[in-house]
């Protein structure tokens, strides 16, 4: 049906926008494209946070994962430079860091995606983003917006872990699984130099 891609809070784009301002954060190693960059940055394409839960195995369980804040894609015309992302804070939100890496290509790449992905179905979704710490991987999570959240999407960013396609569009209780198994088989390997 159609991708849903929800308005900031003011604070958190006022934490992007004064960021782009300060020397300080621009001296950020994510930053050094925007130092060396001409004219006007614009922060596009914000997308909210979430982080996964260790354990989470299944989509309904996602629906619960905590928001941590906000990314955005900072853009000079049509070229994206760096992320941007703000965390929650006492004031709102604050400014935690710049990113660069292949993650830029890789949520602009996704986002197209998700639009083809969603347009033959029946169902409206959200657009986020989910840290997967425990996988160090991130996926773009479409979010059932009224509908069981079992028909929610997750797209893992390249680079993703192995075994996992990138960019493929895996409902997400399948996904979760799949990690979940990952870490019961690593937890089970003995460590290398250990008797076995």
């Amino acid at each position: 049906m159609t991708l849903q891609t929800p308005q900031p809070p003011p604070s958190a784009l006022r934490a992007v926008l004064a960021a782009l301002n300060a020397e300080t954060a621009l001296r950020q190693p994510g930053a050094a494209a925007l130092r060396s960059t001409p004219g006007q940055l614009q922060p596009a394409h914000p997308l909210a946070v979430h982080q996964l839960p260790p354990g989470t195995a299944t989509a309904r369980a996602l629906a619960s994962a905590p928001r941590t804040g906000w990314r955005f894609l900072i853009k000079h015309g049509t070229a994206v430079l760096a992320a941007a992302e703000v965390a929650k804070s006492t004031e709102g939100h604050s400014f935690a860091h710049f990113a660069a890496g292949p993650y830029l290509d890789s949520t602009v790449r996704a986002l197209a995606e998700a639009w083809q992905l969603v347009q033959p179905l029946p169902t409206t979704y959200q657009a986020r983003l989910l840290s997967i710490p425990g996988h160090y991987a991130t996926a773009l999570w479409l979010h059932a917006a009224e509908a069981d959240p079992a028909t929610d999407l997750l797209l893992p960013l390249a680079p993703a872990p192995l075994g996992i396609t990138a960019h493929h569009g895996y409902p997400a209780d399948e996904l979760l699984s799949r990690l979940a198994l990952r870490s019961v088989r690593a937890a089970a390997r003995p460590l290398s130099g250990t008797a076995a």
